[in-house]
């Protein structure tokens, strides 16, 4: 690990300009509860010049839901997300993405923020021997172990998108405020924020070097909104996800009036089922429907040399996750 500057920040407006002096040459970056990042320093993949740690900011840590919806503090840990009542109640499957993200010990620490913004998993992109070979990067993934990329949207990249709980968030239709070094602030729905991963990129999201991630806003649902989320995983202890998958609907008496199905760890970004959403729409929720939207939930997978396993694996998972949705008060 290369020496850095440690910069302990006393306000968002402060963070923002100290981020805003990043050069190609000299990098400078946030830091929440670090647990992506200091892993990416100790690896050689990413070499900070200055690091700013947000944790010494005050009034980033609040949770706060009313009319409006859900609001979340960029500091806000997994484990508050998962183990807050209000959001048990009225945003289950984000607390459920939250409650099974990594380890007891890591949701401690780790903050939604982070979370958001954190590399994906990939081992190519986390071996800094592949950051200074010649080569495509995404021809060595397709010619090599490729068992846990991307089956969808995999032309340009195979990577995926590391969060747990943004495959619940964009479920929600949740988004991010940034603030700039002059206190303003910008809004960005997540649908728009996540970029697909790169090699040579420190954040693959829609972020300014002069920008704070400072909150994480989820709109008020209606009466009659149903959710559920599940993570598949090789084992029952802790594991990274195969895949998951998080559904919001909004019933309309016992008829889909609205439906939200996203899936996650098989796309460059969480990915919308958007043919499996249309079909349920006007239905009431049936096993031979959730069987049939979930079949149209994979269809146009393009799975790699040794991930096809993936897609038989998400489209039970799909179907499942519907009715377990459907079967929620």
């Amino acid at each position: 690990m290369q020496t850095f500057e440690w910069v302990d920040a006393k306000s968002v407006q402060q963070a923002a300009n100290l981020l805003a002096e990043t050069k190609p040459d000299r990098l400078v970056m946030a830091k929440a509860g670090g647990m992506d990042l200091l892993d990416l320093m100790k690896e050689g993949v990413i070499a900070p010049a200055r690091l700013i740690n947000l944790k010494t900011i005050d009034g980033l840590r609040d949770i706060k839901v009313d009319k409006d919806g859900l609001s979340l503090g960029a500091l806000v840990t997994l484990h508050r997300i998962d183990n807050d009542p209000q959001i048990r109640q009225q945003y289950v499957a984000l607390a459920e993405a939250a409650g099974h993200a990594a380890t007891p010990q890591v949701r401690n620490a780790a903050t939604i923020g982070g979370n958001l913004l954190q590399k994906p998993r990939c081992w190519y992109y986390r071996h800094d021997h592949f950051h200074n070979v010649e080569g495509d990067a995404l021809e060595r993934v397709k010619a090599g172990q490729n068992q846990y990329h991307a089956i969808f949207d995999n032309n340009e990249t195979a990577m995926v998108q590391a969060s747990t709980p943004a495959t619940a968030l964009v479920a929600y239709d949740a988004g991010v405020e940034l603030t700039d070094g002059d206190g303003k602030t910008r809004s960005v729905k997540l649908t728009d924020f996540f970029l697909p991963p790169d090699m040579q990129r420190p954040v693959d999201a829609k972020i300014e070097p002069g920008e704070v991630l400072t909150r994480v806003l989820v709109p008020s649902l209606p009466a009659g909104a149903k959710a559920a989320y599940h993570k598949q995983t090789e084992r029952e202890s802790y594991d990274w996800p195969i895949c998951d998958v998080a559904v919001v609907m909004v019933m309309d008496g016992d008829k889909v009036g609205s439906c939200s199905i996203v899936m996650g760890w098989v796309a460059p970004v969480p990915r919308h089922a958007t043919a499996a959403e249309e079909m349920l729409v006007g239905h009431p929720i049936t096993e031979d429907l959730a069987r049939r939207a979930a079949t149209a939930a994979v269809q146009g997978a393009t799975p790699l040399s040794k991930n096809g396993y993936k897609v038989a694996l998400l489209e039970t998972v799909v179907r499942r996750t519907i009715l377990k949705a459907a079967e929620m008060a």
